[in-house]
């Protein structure tokens, strides 16, 4: 019962990892960095308006995860708006973030986002010599090859950075790096990102488990 259970906790593995879009590019951890205790992480996206709905997912998927684990976490858009920060000065942003409690911040930026154009070419079929003596066996391969078009698929992939500051110094404790390729959805994206960066957090006793 043991080796079936074994068997199919990794088949499912196996699953999860293949339908994964996102991978750990690099992560970094300060030298002098320990262990810590936050009473609160505000979670900032850094995006653009047209990638609202992708700063929302990430900004809500990290805080969940972070929950998940027992840590006390906010959203930034869900708190202070989409320009909570907007044309303030540096101490007033730390005061106004300070204020609710929060003495960790973690920041994710759209690095990149990028589209790839793939072509799939027109159908084409092996065709036997002895096809070769018949017109119509000619013909009709012939026309599918020639007449059925070839079609262009778009793929997004994305590059996002997390950043981690722990306030009461000022001083970044954490950075990683992600790519994504083409994942279904802005909340896939969000939840990969999140599940990656904070088992990776937790490993480099960033933060508890």
């Amino acid at each position: 019962m043991k080796k079936i259970f074994g068997l199919s906790a990794l088949v499912l593995f196996m699953i999860y990892s293949s339908c994964n879009s996102t991978r750990l590019v690099s992560s970094w951890k300060a030298p002098e960095s320990t262990l810590n205790k936050y009473n609160r992480i505000l979670v900032i996206g850094l995006m653009g308006a047209k990638d609202r709905e992708i700063r929302e997912s990430v900004e809500n998927a990290m805080v969940t995860n972070l929950q998940s684990h027992g840590i006390n976490a906010g959203s930034a858009y869900a708190e202070y708006g989409p320009a909570a920060f907007n044309k303030m000065e540096e101490k007033d942003v730390a005061n106004k973030i300070k204020n609710k409690g929060y003495d960790g911040v973690f920041t994710i930026v759209l690095l990149d986002k990028e589209k790839e154009f793939n072509y799939t070419p027109s159908m084409i079929n092996y065709t036997p010599y002895t096809y070769y003596n018949r017109f119509w066996g000619y013909y009709q391969t012939m026309y599918a090859r020639i007449y059925t078009p070839g079609y262009y698929t778009v793929s997004t992939n994305y590059m996002l950075e997390g950043n981690f500051y722990y306030l009461a110094e000022d001083k970044l404790e954490y950075s990683a790096q992600t790519r994504s390729f083409d994942p279904s959805s802005a909340q896939k994206l969000a939840l990969e990102f999140s599940n990656i960066v904070v088992e990776d957090m937790i490993k480099k006793q960033i933060i508890q488990q």
